[in-house]
């Protein structure tokens, strides 16, 4: 009988994923790329010292709008604890994409040639523990007759293949109108920003797994907010982003008649 396969975490790993208790409100916020994080046993993917710290490790600056953003509007926050390229959050895990081999023309070595049975492993510790939580958060409050919203905390770097990306800030949105269009609305009211209407990526490619799998399939309310990297890479950039987003999505959130199913 073979021996069983050991965890992929170990006791001085940190945790999958990190609840923002922040308040009791109705509306979720989630972080999916929140962390650059490792685990031991994978040794830093075999990545040169520096490189997990950039954008293709994580979403510079996500995690402290994230936590700012959940504090101000009083409601509860779950962050991914993993590097993005450990396994991202926002895809299929049944994607090649999701453990790349390649991320922004940086080589992953940890990540190549890998078995189904070391793919299934990290998807067990890194993957699944975080969207565990997101679900079972939702449906505690549709089973107790509440319906809530989700808003998906995301950064984006301001070039991409030596093409500068002009916006600020992007929101991503398909089918589902409530949040996003009143948001880009309030936004755009402000003459000094330039916002992305699903840009610099697009929800309608299909929409990343975390909006798809929860707030879609279940006919929630819900929204993707994209922020430049440069603008919230400092605790100063996050503090003014979080209390920018704050403001204009409280009176949004605010609106009784946002919180109820709709399919397409």
């Amino acid at each position: 009988m073979p021996s069983p396969e050991p965890a992929l975490l170990g006791p001085d790993d940190p945790a999958p994923l990190e609840l923002c208790e922040a308040g009791g409100g109705p509306v979720l916020l989630t972080c999916d790329h929140a962390s650059h994080a490792v685990p031991r046993a994978l040794a830093g993917l075999g990545l040169a010292a520096g490189l997990l710290e950039r954008h293709i490790g994580w979403d510079i600056g996500a995690a402290a709008v994230t936590r700012l953003l959940a504090r101000a509007l009083a409601a509860p926050a779950i962050l991914s604890g993993y590097s993005r390229l450990v396994i991202d959050c926002n895809r299929d895990p049944a994607e090649a994409s999701s453990i790349p081999e390649l991320s922004d023309g940086v080589a992953v070595p940890g990540n190549r040639g890998l078995t189904p049975e070391a793919r299934a492993a990290r998807r067990r510790a890194c993957f699944d523990p975080y969207h565990a939580a997101i679900a079972a958060w939702l449906d505690a409050r549709l089973a107790a007759g509440q319906v809530p919203a989700l808003l998906s905390i995301h950064s984006f770097t301001p070039a991409m293949g030596g093409v500068a990306r002009p916006w600020q800030v992007g929101i991503l949105w398909d089918a589902d109108p409530r949040i996003p269009l009143p948001l880009l609305a309030a936004l755009r009211a402000d003459a000094s920003l330039t916002v992305g209407d699903n840009e610099p990526y697009s929800a309608r490619e299909p929409a990343g797994y975390t909006v798809r799998h929860h707030a879609v399939a279940r006919g929630l309310p819900h929204v993707a907010i994209e922020l430049r990297q440069d603008l919230v890479a400092s605790a100063t950039g996050a503090e003014a982003w979080a209390a920018r987003l704050a403001a204009v999505l409280a009176p949004i959130l605010a609106r009784r008649e946002i919180y109820r199913i709709e399919r397409d």
